[in-house]
Parts: structure tokens; sequence; C-alpha cells
């Protein structure tokens, strides 16, 4: 133990020195106490001790086997990645697919329209051809002819209905149908030389060849 506080210096050298009992039970009172450690009475090392248990703890939990939050953080934004360019993939596909649908819907509906309209045609085309014969002969005549010529307009702008063929026309095997054949010196090809019955097409379709009599070269 130290020796006790010495008495004031200065010039009270009159006062009374300091009991020795009690400046032995002053310094009895910091027995056992580190003058030197950190403000608080926490020692100067506190606190890098705490931060070394803490990286020893945390090498004590990889060691041990338990999840990183930060490498289960990772893989978890890595796995909604992959969802969400996988969900991306499957819209696309379904437009697609949607898109082809509606695609061959409306061809459809058009190849039924249009096989409907020749439908219609081909139950009539007996009936034009009456209509014909009889204005070829002058007997479409009142009425009759008032009819025919409504009819035959309403086909042609409602269904775009065609009537072909005419005498002095190239044969064509693709929409004539030859029913009889002759040779002539006036013809350098096969020529149409008399329409037994008219052709008729629907824009591009043909719904009959015109049947002709065929002059070939001689």
């Amino acid at each position: 133990m130290s020796a006790g506080p010495s008495a004031p210096q200065g010039d009270g050298a009159d006062r009374e020195p300091i009991d020795p009992s009690l400046a032995e039970a002053v310094e009895s009172v910091f027995d056992g106490v580190d003058l030197d450690a950190a403000p608080g009475g926490a020692p100067g090392g506190a606190a890098q001790a705490a931060g070394d248990d803490d990286r020893a703890g945390l090498r004590e939990r990889e060691e041990e086997g338990q999840p990183d939050p930060l490498a289960e953080a990772r893989a978890e934004s890595a796995r909604l990645t992959d969802e969400l360019a996988r969900a991306r993939a499957d819209l696309y596909n379904l437009q697609q697919e949607y898109q082809g649908f509606v695609r061959r819907s409306r061809e459809s509906v058009a190849g039924h329209q249009e096989a409907g309209a020749a439908g219609v045609v081909e139950a009539i085309i007996p009936v034009l051809d009456e209509a014909e014969l009889a204005r070829q002969h002058g007997d479409l005549t009142g009425p009759f002819e008032t009819t025919v010529t409504k009819l035959e307009t309403i086909l042609a702008d409602k269904f775009a209905l065609e009537r072909f063929g005419a005498a002095g026309e190239a044969f064509d095997p693709t929409i004539h149908e030859a029913l009889m054949a002759t040779e002539s010196d006036e013809v350098s090809e096969p020529t149409i030389a008399l329409v037994l019955q008219p052709g008729y097409r629907l824009g591009e379709r043909v719904v009959r060849p015109a049947r002709v009599q065929v002059s070939n070269p001689a």
C-alpha cells in the first residue's frame, strides 16, 4: 500500500495533519481497482474483444453448417429471377398461340364464306344458263329481264361473280373445258370456236369452267 496522502503544501503549515487511520481507510476503497482502465470502468480493450467474439461466433456458425443469411438471400434472388424469366417466356408463347388462333379463325371464316357463296352460285347456275340462253335468242324481255338483270347485278356486286368464255379467246385448259374440237387453217393456236356453256368464277375461284368447242391449227 502506498503512503498516505501528505499534508497539503503551502502557506497553511499551521493546519492539522490528516489522521493516518482516515487516509488508510480511503486507500482501502481503491484496492483492486485498475486506475489505467478506460473511462466508465470498462477495460480499454473491451470493444475490440466484443468484435473478436462476433467474428469468432460467425466462424463457429460456418463451421457448424448453420445457414448464411446473405448466401440465402442471394440464392432466393436468383430463384425469383429464374421464375420471372420463365413466366415471361410462357406469356410470350401464350400470346403467339393466341395470335395464331385469331389468324386461323379469320382464315377459316373467310374460307367458309367463300365456300358458302360458291354453293349458292352452283345452285343457281342452271337458272343463269337458262336466262343467258333466253337473252341470246331474244326471249329475255319484260319483268323477267328486269329480275334476271337485278339478280346478276347482286351476284356481281356482293359475291364478285363473273361470267367468262367467249368465241375467239385462246383456249386455257385451267378455265375452259373442251367438249368438241375441230381443225382450222385460220388459227395458229387452240382457240375457242363456240361457247356451249359460259363459265363462272368468284374472284379467283372457278365455280364452273366454260364448256367450249375448240379449233386447233390444221
